[in-house]
């Protein structure tokens, strides 16, 4: 059946998950040759529309058509036969095999004798890679990359395909500001070489580089689809929410913080894959929004990591004067501690319990909080639990069924929601935060930076953010460190200009105005 020359149109998908209409007569159409932006909310159906049309999930009703002819698309290996290519936000790498093993981990190449053929997998990784112009190791495992090297493996799995549509799911929330003008380029690139892409982000402003035109969705429902050029941030970031915002904070902060020293680090050397800390020396005051900031590898990660002890750290921890102990996670947690991981499903979630029990999980192990005594037993107090995630749900507008939902069920906002809940539980004197707007939206973004905000401004609460995203550590620390070469180059006030961040990201040294 004809219906237009469109090279592919999505008609009046419905999908339905228990207890939530994920997509309500959604429709969509893309035109050959375009980069076709979805916009939306976490939990707004982009990632179930783009999963229908992959084939990993078969809608309730709606129709496909390619060329003008319906298809059926009931199974990856169906979409990909169909010309269709996807890239998760969720990393799909097994860590201890190499990237050329992973890229080829579907399809692995073999000699005549039907043997696994390793230097051709190596050798063809290598130029698919080359071809985005990253340097990677194809003989290093996974486990050693960091998380920007392991979003480009990523990319190449499925740029080894001759892919007609290429569905790009947040691709650039992990990256730093330099990576992701590479990607930017491997985008424009693919659409010079005739690939049509389908790209899904929350960065509003990298959307105006590439695309041709942008849907909206909200709530499961398409708002609208208009030409990038017709439509500006504002307009979008209110279409996304249903409600007018404001994106940016502004710089001028409040003097909030005492001079007292909460948290003081003495010559911290961390060994994390790809995060090399070398002998950092920090103070953090009490009650400020300490900022640490730097480009993707040169060790920013590493001194929350380090801090809590998940990966082998040295040197000298002190929370309020006394010592914290190195290596021993539980100990810190028990100090006051709470730690919300950039890694939320690797380190954050148990994606297979509950929502309160994920809230509730951490304080219950480190705090023997919300248990009752029976004789001479320690038992849950469920109701306490389920009261402590109904307070949370709300006040963080996570968007969920109810409370005993499974925490794989939610958007990646959401999980992130369910995480920060997770550490105000602890109810913590420092609060360590890494990447917390990672791949979440424009109003899930808003709502935690303010949530941190407030927290400090109102609470007292001690914050250390550490972000990739610049502009959010200007917008609510009080200074921000940059980390380079695994090293301090300096500490900013947030009102320092961007040329002199970005001399102290580039390890030139400290600039010359604005130091904190």
């Amino acid at each position: 059946m004809e219906i237009s020359n469109a090279l592919l149109q999505m008609q009046k998908i419905t999908k339905v998950f228990p207890g939530v209409t994920a997509l309500k007569d959604v429709s969509f159409d893309l035109k050959e040759g375009e980069v076709h932006v979805l916009l939306g909310e976490n939990g707004a159906g982009k990632s179930t529309l783009m999963k229908v049309l992959a084939g990993a999930y078969i809608p309730e009703e709606g129709k496909i058509f390619i060329n003008g002819k319906e298809v059926e698309i009931h199974n990856p290996k169906q979409g990909q036969a169909h010309g269709i290519g996807i890239i998760y936000q969720e990393f799909n790498l097994v860590p201890y095999m190499t990237v050329a093993e992973n890229i080829f981990i579907d399809d692995p190449l073999r000699n005549k004798l039907g043997i696994l053929d390793h230097k051709k997998m190596h050798r063809t990784a290598h130029e698919i890679l080359s071809g985005m112009n990253m340097n990677v190791d194809t003989y290093k495992q996974i486990a050693e990359l960091s998380t920007a090297q392991q979003q480009m493996v990523e990319v190449a799995k499925v740029m080894k395909y001759k892919s007609k549509i290429l569905i790009m799911d947040e691709p650039t929330a992990p990256l730093t500001t330099k990576e992701v003008e590479t990607l930017m380029n491997i985008v424009r690139n693919l659409k010079a070489d005739g690939v049509t892409i389908i790209y899904i982000s929350h960065r509003l402003e990298e959307i105006f580089d590439i695309s041709d035109r942008v849907t909206v969705l909200r709530d499961g429902e398409l708002i609208t689809t208009k030409n990038t050029r017709e439509t500006n941030v504002v307009e979008l970031a209110e279409l996304m929410v249903g409600r007018q915002v404001t994106i940016d904070r502004a710089l001028a902060l409040a003097e909030r913080s005492s001079r007292d020293v909460m948290l003081a680090v003495k010559g911290l050397e961390v060994a994390m894959p790809g995060e090399r800390v070398k002998g950092i020396d920090l103070e953090v005051h009490k009650g400020e929004i300490f900022g640490i900031g730097g480009l993707a590898g040169q060790g920013k990660l590493g001194i929350a990591n380090g801090i809590m002890g998940l990966y082998p750290a040295r040197g000298e921890v002190y929370m309020e004067g006394k010592p914290l102990p190195l290596n021993r996670p539980k100990q810190v947690l028990s100090a006051g501690v709470a730690f919300l991981s950039e890694d939320r499903k690797g380190v954050g979630l148990l994606l297979n319990e509950s929502i309160e029990l994920n809230i509730a999980f951490t304080a219950m192990q480190v705090h023997n909080a919300f248990l009752k005594k029976i004789a001479f037993l320690s038992l849950c107090d469920e109701k306490a639990v389920r009261s402590n995630a109904n307070k949370l749900i709300e006040d963080l507008d996570i968007r969920c069924t109810s409370p005993i939902q499974h925490v794989g069920r939610l958007s990646g906002g959401n999980q992130q929601k369910v995480c920060v809940g997770r550490a105000l539980t602890q109810n913590p004197k420092i609060l360590l935060v890494s990447e917390p707007t990672r791949g979440i939206d424009i109003g899930a973004k808003k709502l935690i930076l303010d949530l941190l905000y407030n927290l400090s401004s109102e609470q007292g609460m001690t914050i250390v953010m550490t972000s990739s995203e610049l502009a959010e550590l200007r917008s609510i620390c009080d200074r921000i460190a940059i980390i380079a070469e695994g090293r301090l180059a300096g500490i900013l006030k947030p009102d320092a200009s961007a040329a002199d961040f970005g001399l102290m990201m580039s390890g030139m040294g400290p600039a010359e105005k604005g130091v904190a």
